[in-house]
């Protein structure tokens, strides 16, 4: 899958830098959302001497590429995720809990926007707050 991610930055003119290749590879290993300070500890662990200033500029390039998803988590905080997996999140504000939703509970939510408003959604990503069942 790497792989395949690196294919679509060189068919854009890009490489696919060890930086880049390094924070991929602890997305696609994690079994959750990971924080940037999540990414960045982990990614000083495999290439010592990588500074938090180059892994900030790196998330915000593969977002923009659209090979990593940044989602809103609360408090100004994102969690990163590799894309391709359409689903969005409901975040309890209370404990911080977090739960995936499939993106087919929005999609007619999403074809109304794009009917009514001409607009052609890129972004498939939608976080929802509130109060999970245990804190409500």
């Amino acid at each position: 899958m790497i792989e395949t991610l690196a294919t679509m930055l060189r068919s854009k003119g890009y490489r696919m830098t060890p930086q880049r290749m390094v924070i991929l590879h602890i997305l696609f290993e994690a079994d959750s959302h990971l924080t940037a300070l999540e990414i960045c500890e982990q990614a000083q662990r495999a290439m010592p001497g990588l500074t938090e200033a180059t892994v900030y500029r790196t998330l915000n390039f593969l977002s923009e590429q659209g090979l990593i998803l940044a989602a809103h988590i609360g408090n100004g905080q994102f969690a990163y995720e590799v894309a391709g997996h359409a689903h969005h999140h409901l975040i309890c504000r209370k404990c911080g809990g977090m739960q995936a939703i499939d993106h087919a509970f929005l999609e007619a939510l999403y074809r109304q926007f794009r009917d009514s408003t001409g607009y052609q959604i890129d972004s498939m990503h939608v976080t929802f707050f509130g109060l999970c069942p245990g804190c409500r």
